[in-house]
């Protein structure tokens, strides 16, 4: 078996110090050109792999980044983590995953005492933990970096990237309009998520432009789980005059509606447009494909683990400067269709 390199093997061949070979692994501005590039074709002809305790201790950092979530979508998450991997990979550091009781008394506690335990370089929390301000007052008097998404702005630009949610739940209300549509039924998240109220208020505004209002029947909270869909689309689709549409607040519950409407011999979309929220895997496995608002969180992950490292490196001016919101768009499917005209019988 052939011997793995070692760090001396890498400063033997390149003619330097351990310390210098360290400082090139660790990005530093200190090192010449000449040599930071003379170390780096050394690395990459030994195929050298710094070990990453070993950085962690020339650099007093472990090289580890937590996430912390509360999050029922598992799609949601795996888009997450592709994003902050995708970064991590490149800067050489690790992922460790966390997850919480968001309604929990002993969430900021919890939190604390994981990356304590962990001894993370920093953390990313995700909706609806990051909307904690207990928690986020807490890292801050920690001193520990850390970056919240949300969908609103509940933070400074280094610690916030935020997904436009209000804009494009409008735009949503827009399309529904145009396509003729004044029946309207909304199924939200739960209320004391923020996302959840940026999106019923901004599809509410949205349609009210077109002098269109939801009866306040036709709202009906979801937990944003497909059980919850199906829950909420029986209940809004029970008797005689039924919406000839349906914005649900994720694609989950949305595919939950499309398993009711077809239970009960409703044709989607001759007869029910129905459209969802995220974008994930599972609206275009669906049948019919679902329209459905495209949230970018894998680039919001990835806007928030850059920031995350600038401000590890203490470059909170860079992190502040790294784009903190993101839009959100609409992508048009099978699922929804112009209203269907009525007609009389003779």
């Amino acid at each position: 078996m052939q011997k793995q390199a070692t760090i001396n093997d890498v400063a033997r061949l390149a003619g330097v110090s351990k310390r210098t070979v360290s400082r090139v692994i660790n990005g530093s501005l200190s090192v010449g050109d000449g040599t930071r590039l003379r170390v780096e074709k050394v690395i990459s002809d030994l195929k050298y792999s710094p070990n990453t305790q070993a950085r962690g201790l020339a650099s007093s950092r472990s090289y580890l980044l937590g996430l912390i979530y509360d999050n029922p979508d598992a799609l949601y998450l795996d888009d997450v983590q592709r994003g902050v991997l995708e970064v991590c990979s490149n800067l050489g550091y690790e992922l460790v995953v966390h997850p919480c009781r968001y309604r929990s008394e002993s969430l900021v506690q919890d939190c604390l005492r994981f990356m304590q335990r962990s001894k993370l370089d920093g953390v990313i929390v995700l909706p609806p933990v990051s909307e904690s301000e207990s928690l986020a007052q807490a890292l801050k008097e920690s001193g520990s970096p850390y970056v919240r998404l949300s969908s609103v702005a509940l933070d400074e630009p280094k610690h916030i990237v935020v997904s436009d949610d209000r804009a494009a739940a409008a735009e949503m209300a827009r399309y529904f309009a145009q396509l003729g549509h004044e029946k309207i039924a909304f199924i939200s998240g739960p209320q004391r998520y923020k996302s959840s109220t940026e999106r019923m208020e901004g599809f509410q505004l949205g349609l009210s432009a077109y002098g269109i209002k939801i009866d306040p029947e036709r709202i009906v909270e979801g937990n944003n789980t497909y059980e919850t869909g199906i829950e909420c689309a029986r209940h809004i689709l029970q008797g005689e005059d039924k919406p000839t549409a349906i914005f649900a607040n994720n694609d989950q519950m949305a595919a939950g509606v499309l398993k009711v409407a077809h239970s009960m011999g409703i044709k989607v979309p001759e007869q029910l447009s129905v459209a969802g929220f995220d974008d994930n895997m599972l609206a275009s496995r669906v049948i019919p494909a679902l329209t459905t608002i495209r949230r970018p969180v894998r680039q919001m992950a990835l806007l928030a683990t850059s920031k995350m490292i600038m401000s590890i490196e203490n470059n909170d001016k860079a992190a502040s400067n790294v784009a903190a919101k993101v839009a959100p768009t609409l992508v048009v499917r099978e699922s929804t269709a112009r209203v269907a005209s009525t007609t009389t019988d003779e």
